[in-house]
């Protein structure tokens, strides 16, 4: 395919000219277009058939260029940085003027994200401006994180895809907002709630539910592969199940009477191949996937939030 490769200077060229980019990060694939351009974010929800009402998350080289979009930075968002640096974490921050609108879904703070791969800084630290990127699939459905996928969901829609190899983390950022002054959770992802409250102090709250959401990844119904998903209970007896013919049972940790999503039960293991594992399912003449869900610990509440939301359709 033409527009895939690894041509880091096109890339940036493209989204400096208002177009959009598949961008790999360490979380997800991204479909990328300068956050300060509305028409090129607009295309963003034209190619994702995306609610406007949904936010984005805007990516930047480094914390430095937060100023650029962001305003009166909490001081325990500082903190979490100059602890983390880059990282699977995203800040919702006050935000500047300058930020459209449609990037932020009218609401007065903006969600900001540095990634931890060095490849996305590099691509943004080129193209110079800051970038609105939500993972790069079809609205609602199973996340990205090959270049191919993208290639697959997007198709000629995505003017060029940078090709950075698989994602290393395979779920979303975490989502950390103070808007009480104290932080809270609206997604669960790559950085531990665990990880959050050593640095903070305090374990946040967790709020990751809205029907009006105030960041991404918030709405019941997500990551769907457009089949009924059946959750098991961790630590599932899989010795004990009887899986019928066209059900496709996938465990948590390996044994010897079904598939596993892990070798040995470990979450990141587990989050890195999630969205793989749900896509695969996508693509299968199974009718159905039994899952079971991870330990709720850890990356495994990430892993468990997105299996949930896969789940919801098919348990309304």
């Amino acid at each position: 395919m033409q527009h895939l490769g690894t041509d880091l200077a096109r890339a940036a060229s493209v989204l400096r000219s208002g177009g959009l980019v598949g961008m790999p990060t360490e979380t997800v694939y991204g479909l990328a277009a300068n956050a300060l351009d509305v028409v090129a974010v607009a295309r963003i929800f034209s190619a994702k058939n995306r609610p406007h009402f949904d936010p984005l998350i805007v990516h930047l080289s480094d914390w430095t260029e937060v100023d650029r979009v962001a305003q009166a930075i909490p001081a325990e968002a500082q903190l979490l940085w100059n602890q983390l640096g880059p990282a699977p974490l995203t800040y919702v921050l006050p935000k500047r003027p300058e930020v459209p609108d449609l990037v932020t879904s009218g609401l007065d703070h903006v969600a900001v994200r540095i990634p931890q791969l060095i490849l996305a800084r590099q691509l943004l630290a080129t193209a110079g401006v800051p970038v609105a990127a939500p993972s790069a699939n079809p609205f609602g459905f199973v996340s990205p994180t090959t270049a191919q996928h993208v290639a697959d969901q997007l198709g000629d829609q995505v003017d060029y895809i940078l090709d950075g190899g698989a994602c290393g983390v395979g779920v979303e950022s975490t989502i950390v907002a103070w808007p009480e002054g104290r932080a809270v959770v609206l997604r669960l992802g790559g950085i531990p709630v665990e990880t959050l409250t050593e640095i903070l102090g305090y374990e946040p709250e967790i709020r990751t539910s809205s029907s009006k959401p105030s960041a991404p990844g918030m709405l019941d119904a997500h990551y769907a592969p457009g089949k009924p998903v059946r959750l098991m209970a961790h630590g599932t007896d899989w010795s004990q199940v009887t899986v019928p013919q066209g059900i496709q049972a996938l465990a948590f940790a390996a044994n010897d009477w079904v598939a596993s999503l892990t070798t040995h039960g470990d979450c990141a293991e587990g989050a890195q191949r999630l969205f793989a594992a749900l896509r695969e399912f996508a693509a299968s003449d199974y009718r159905e996937l039994w899952i079971e869900l991870a330990p709720e610990v850890g990356l495994g509440r990430a892993i468990n939030d997105r299996l949930r939301r896969a789940a919801h359709r098919a348990e309304d």
